[in-house]
C-alpha cells in the first residue's frame, strides 16, 4: 500500500501510536447479520473522572450520532468513543451509561449525568439492521478487548460497511511531526462507509475508473454512505485548536475522491492525550499549548493520516456477503480481477 505524504508513520502505523490510546472490536458475522462495535479509549483510566480535551467538526451532517452537542459546548470527552451501525446507537448509549454508573455510582444523583459519545454509519446494504442484533454486551466485549494491537478492515463496526462500492470498514494510520525540536504523534482511525466507485482515487491515481470496467459492483444509486474520522494526538492543544485539527480531516477525505454526497454523514472528532481535565478539579493545570502559528505540521499529519487510514480500511478488508445475497468485493480482490 502506498505511503501517503512525506511524514513518517509511528512504529505501529495506527492510532495506537499515540500513547494511551487503545482500540477494541466485537464482530457479528453470521448470515444476514454483518455488523459490530468498535470502541476507542483515549486512556486506560476512568474517562468520566479524567476527561480529555476534544472537539468535533461536522463536514456533512447526514448522521445520527449522540453526544456532539456537549462536546462542542464543553470541549471534553467523558466516555470512550463507540462506533456501530445506525440502529445500534441507542443500545450503545445505554451500555455507556451503565458502564459509567458502574464505575461512578453517583452519576445522575450527586454527580452530573454522563455525556455518552456514539458515532454510526449505515451498514444496511450488507447487514440486516432491522434485526437489531447489537446489544449492550457487545459494547462491553469491545471495551474489554481494547488494546494497542487491533485488527482493521471488515471487523467491529466496520464489518458491514462499504467504501467506494467496495468493501470498507475500519482503517488506521499515524504520522510523526517535529515542532521546535519536539516530536508529536497524530493518529487516525476511520469507519469508512462512503463514496462512488468512479470517484475512487489512490495517491492521485483515478483507480476507480479503471476498476469500473472490471467489476459489477458500481450502480447509479445516490451517495448514502458515511465516514467517521477520529484523530488523536499527544500535542498539547485546547478544544478550539482541536476543532481546527478535526477540520483538516476533510482534506484527507477529499483526496480519496469523496465529494461529501448529500446522503453522507461525514464527521470528524479530534482529541489530545497531552493532559486531562479532572472531574472534581476547582482549577485545571494546562501545559504550555502550541501556538496556532505552529500548527501546520499537525494539520498535514491529520490530512495525511486520514487519507492513509481510508486506504488502510480498503486494503485491509476482505470480501463479505450479507443479507439478501448482497456482496461487497474487497479492493484486493477487485485489483486481482481487473484487466
Amino acid at each position: 500500500m502506498t505511503h501517503i505524504g512525506s511524514l513518517e508513520a509511528g512504529p505501529r502505523g495506527t492510532i495506537a501510536d499515540v500513547a494511551g490510546v487503545t482500540v477494541g472490536h466485537c464482530t457479528l458475522a453470521q448470515g444476514a447479520v454483518q455488523t459490530g462495535v468498535t470502541v476507542i479509549r483515549p486512556h486506560d483510566g476512568d474517562v468520566y473522572r479524567d476527561k480529555v480535551p476534544a472537539a468535533a467538526c461536522v463536514i456533512n451532517g447526514f448522521g445520527k450520532s449522540v453526544g456532539l452537542v456537549q462536546v462542542e459546548e464543553l470541549g471534553v470527552l467523558e466516555t470512550p468513543v463507540a462506533l456501530t451501525n445506525t440502529f445500534g446507537v441507542g443500545t450503545m448509549v445505554n451500555a455507556q451509561i451503565r458502564a459509567a454508573i458502574a464505575a461512578n455510582p453517583r452519576i445522575g444523583r450527586d454527580d452530573p449525568s454522563v455525556n455518552t459519545l456514539v458515532f454510526e454509519c449505515n451498514d444496511g446494504y450488507l447487514n440486516d439492521m432491522q434485526a437489531l442484533a447489537i446489544n449492550e454486551a457487545h459494547y462491553m466485549s469491545a471495551l474489554d478487548a481494547c488494546s494497542v494491537d487491533f485488527e482493521r478492515g471488515a471487523v467491529g463496526a466496520g464489518r458491514g460497511m462499504s467504501c467506494f462500492e467496495l468493501k470498507g470498514g475500519i482503517g488506521s494510520a499515524s504520522r510523526v511531526v517535529r515542532i521546535d525540536e519536539r516530536a508529536y504523534t497524530t493518529g487516525a482511525l476511520v469507519l469508512a462507509n462512503f463514496g462512488r466507485l468512479p470517484q475512487l482515487t489512490i495517491a492521485g491515481d483515478a483507480l476507480g475508473k479503471t476498476l469500473l470496467a472490471s467489476t459489477k459492483e458500481a450502480n447509479a444509486t445516490p451517495e448514502q454512505g458515511s465516514i467517521i474520522m477520529l484523530i488523536a494526538t499527544d500535542a498539547p492543544l485546547d478544544a478550539r485548536q482541536l476543532r481546527r485539527l478535526a477540520m483538516r480531516s476533510a482534506a484527507g477525505l477529499a483526496r480519496t475522491g469523496s465529494v461529501y454526497g448529500h446522503g453522507s454523514g461525514d464527521i470528524a472528532l479530534a482529541f489530545t492525550t497531552a493532559y486531562t481535565v479532572p472531574h472534581d478539579a476547582g482549577f485545571i493545570t494546562v501545559p504550555p499549548l502550541i501556538s496556532d502559528a505552529r500548527l501546520d505540521p499537525l494539520f498535514q499529519a491529520a490530512a495525511d493520516s486520514i487519507e492513509q487510514a481510508i486506504l488502510d480500511a480498503l486494503f485491509s478488508a476482505e470480501t463479505v456477503a450479507g443479507r439478501d445475497g448482497h456482496r461487497r468485493i474487497s479492493l484486493r480482490d477487485a485489483l486481482r480481477t481487473r484487466p
